[in-house]
Formats: structure tokens, sequence, C-alpha cells
């Protein structure tokens, strides 16, 4: 059952944003090329880029005052729980603005675990029969499930699914799903968050 690693309590010793980051640091500066196949070398190679995007999005984004305010009326303590890895891009273009929702409101406490350590929560949280990443489940104090997100906004959803569709490659797909957070910035996540917000707990 999935309240089994809450009651755990594997959920809360998950990594706060703060440690991940350092783990994305230490994951680019000390990386042992040798010993790497292929698909690590790459996902290193996507760390580099996605601690770079995720702290860009740091220094420059602002939640909204509708989100904020939303976010700022939540009255009960909640475990946002965050499931991704360092080299997933959704995550670095995702992220970020999450963490900042949020930091609205002390009562809510994100906490990251790695996916692939962590795949029989996982399991319980697929997208399409998939382990799309980044997944937020959020959950009461008793463990009760409270909402879910991700992996992407709706609009980046569909916006892979239409590319797939049309039998474009996996770096097609990739390269035009940046173009599009680049432009979006943002608005998609938030809009999808202050629904979310309002249907859960208004």
């Amino acid at each position: 059952m999935a309240k089994d690693f809450f009651d755990a309590r594997r959920a809360h010793k998950g990594m706060t944003y703060d440690e991940y980051l350092q783990l994305m640091q230490r994951t680019v500066e000390n990386p042992d090329i040798e010993s790497l196949d292929e698909q690590q070398k790459n996902r290193l190679e996507y760390t580099k880029l996605n601690l770079q995007r995720s702290q860009r999005i740091q220094r420059t984004y602002s939640v909204s005052d509708e989100l904020c305010n939303l976010l700022e009326a939540i009255k009960v303590k909640q475990l946002w729980m965050v499931l991704t890895e360092p080299w997933c891009g959704d995550s670095a273009q995702c992220l970020p603005y999450i963490v900042k929702f949020s930091e609205c409101n002390p009562l809510i406490d994100l906490k990251i675990l790695l996916r692939d350590k962590n795949l029989d929560i996982m399991e319980h949280y697929l997208t399409d029969g998939k382990r799309g990443i980044p997944k937020l489940i959020s959950f009461d104090e008793a463990g009760d499930e409270l909402l879910q997100w991700g992996p992407r906004p709706q609009e980046a959803m569909e916006l892979f699914r239409s590319e797939k569709d049309a039998g474009r490659s996996k770096p097609e797909i990739i390269e035009k799903l940046h173009l599009w957070y680049g432009r979006n910035r943002g608005k998609a996540i938030e809009q999808e968050f202050v629904e979310l917000m309002k249907v859960k707990f208004f």
C-alpha cells in the first residue's frame, strides 16, 4: 500500500531542495568519467544543463500574488513529496517553481526522493503507465493523499504527445519541450497550481 512508505517516514527523510542542489553540484564537479557508461555520460551532461536551468529560474521567478495568497490560506501541515532525478530536463524546468510555491507557507514541507532509489514508491504514481518525473504528491499529517501533479504541465504533455505521434525523435521532442518551457516561463504550471488549490482546498 502507498501508505506504508509514509508510515515508515521515507517521504519525511527525503532531501531538502538545497540538499538536492548540492547533490547536483557534486555530481557535475566530481565526475569519474572513465567509469561511466554512455547513458551515464549523457545524464551527466543533462545534469550540468539542468543545474543552470534550475538556478536561473530560482533567481528570476517570483510567485504571483494570486497563487501565494491561496497557498498562504492553507491552515494544516502538508508534506510535499517530489519524485525526481537530477538528469531529468522536465524536473529542472518544473521543480524550481514547485519549490517557490512551497515557500509561500511554512506549513508546507517539501522533500525530494530520487526516483531510481525509490521505484517501489514510484510504482504508485505512474503516468500513462510510465515512471514520469517530476511527480509531486501532497500528504496531510496522517498520510492521506491531498493532491498529485506531474510530470509536466498539461500543455507540455500535449506537445510531447503530438510530437511523438508525428514520429519525431526523442532529441527533437526534448528540444521542442525546452523551447516551450523557455517561452512559457512558468505561467502554465502556476495556473495549474492555482486551479489545484481552488479545487482541493477552497
